[in-house]
């Protein structure tokens, strides 16, 4: 798959290029003919949770930095600082199910000396399964958030592959009449 082109931004700030000023002044144009011109906002649940407000601000910013904060990927992105909140939030009780799962082991000697083994295993068995669960629910969250970082990538080098790399070439009409083309 080949690299997309670089914006115009980038272009003009290496200082050197094979295109023309002309050339540049269309992409330029035509970039800013793909984005909306309203700036990213925030939805109020992505607000009202610390983790993901934190997050979106730490997205909105890089995106700035693009000139891509566009409302265009506001659902995604706000959708994708959710997601990663709730990742954290299941990490959280992973780790807390894994503690627990520790001072499991520690107390053995307890249930061994009331012989209540069965009890023992049958806990370790069920935290093990909740761990599982925990897992698979962090999996599925990490595809989300991956399906997402990959369609907002894949939307932004789209647009930016849509851009012609050199303008369109000025027919010359007086060429045409004399030679017939039309």
């Amino acid at each position: 798959m080949p690299t997309p082109p670089k914006p115009a931004k980038v272009i003009k700030m290496e200082g050197r290029s094979h295109r023309t000023k002309s050339e540049l002044a269309e992409r330029e144009r035509a970039e800013e003919q793909l984005l909306t011109g309203r700036v990213l906002r925030e939805s109020k649940e992505v607000k009202e949770n610390p983790a993901a407000h934190k997050e979106f601000q730490r997205i909105k910013k890089l995106l700035k930095s693009i000139g891509k904060d566009d409302n265009l990927y506001g659902a995604a992105i706000n959708r994708y600082c959710m997601l990663q909140a709730e990742c954290t939030d299941l990490m959280k009780k992973r780790k807390l199910i894994e503690e627990q799962m520790e001072r499991m082991e520690e107390s053995y000697q307890v249930f061994e000396k009331k012989d209540d083994i069965k009890s023992y295993y049958a806990l370790c068995t069920n935290m093990q399964k909740n761990l599982v669960s925990v897992d698979r629910q962090i999996q599925a969250k990490r595809k989300m958030m991956l399906d997402i970082e990959k369609e907002n990538v894949m939307t932004i080098a789209a647009s930016l592959r849509s851009i012609p790399k050199k303008p369109e070439k000025k027919k010359n009409l007086l060429m045409e009449a004399l030679t017939g083309e039309s």
